[in-house]
């Protein structure tokens, strides 16, 4: 979730809670003028009017209360559960569930393992089968062959003669 929904969740969740708080401000300050009120206006029957109407305030802000828990569960789980929508989608897109993850990790690190021992032994045969060289001292310059020479005129001459 963007921040900037974030922030809209977080400040309807905060004016909600406000608003709860000044309700419940008003109604103290409700019970207080009618307590006084009804101070003023009954003698003897103020202490049965002021608890009758203490008892009222208290179950009407007990259903607010409840109104107001259930609006705000209502409020979290469906953006939890949209954001919780959202994220799974994405995994889904780019295969990246966790359990998927784990399992490809641990077949991958098996693999390298499997691999390693196999380059590890075919170095070894190698190394077998390779003798090691020894460094070959060094020649000296074969010497240039003498440049043939003509044959003799007398063996071209009796060559002739047959």
């Amino acid at each position: 979730m963007s921040n900037d929904k974030k922030s809209k969740v977080s400040d309807k969740a905060s004016e909600i809670a406000r608003n709860i708080w000044l309700a419940g401000l008003g109604a103290y300050g409700k019970a207080f003028d009618e307590a006084q009120k009804g101070e003023e206006q009954s003698g003897r029957n103020r202490d049965r009017a002021t608890s009758r109407l203490f008892q009222d305030l208290v179950e009407k802000g007990s259903e607010l209360e409840g109104d107001a828990r259930e609006t705000l569960e209502e409020i979290r789980d469906t953006h939890t559960s949209a954001v919780e929508a959202r994220i799974r989608k994405v995994r889904e897109n780019f295969n990246l569930s966790k359990f998927t993850r784990d399992n490809d990790v641990t077949e991958l690190k098996a693999r390298i393992d499997e691999l390693t021992a196999t380059v590890e032994s075919l170095t070894a045969a190698v190394a077998k089968l390779t003798p090691v060289k020894k460094a070959a001292a060094k020649k000296a310059p074969a010497k240039k062959a003498a440049p043939k020479k003509a044959p003799a005129k007398n063996t071209l001459a009796k060559k002739k003669r047959k």
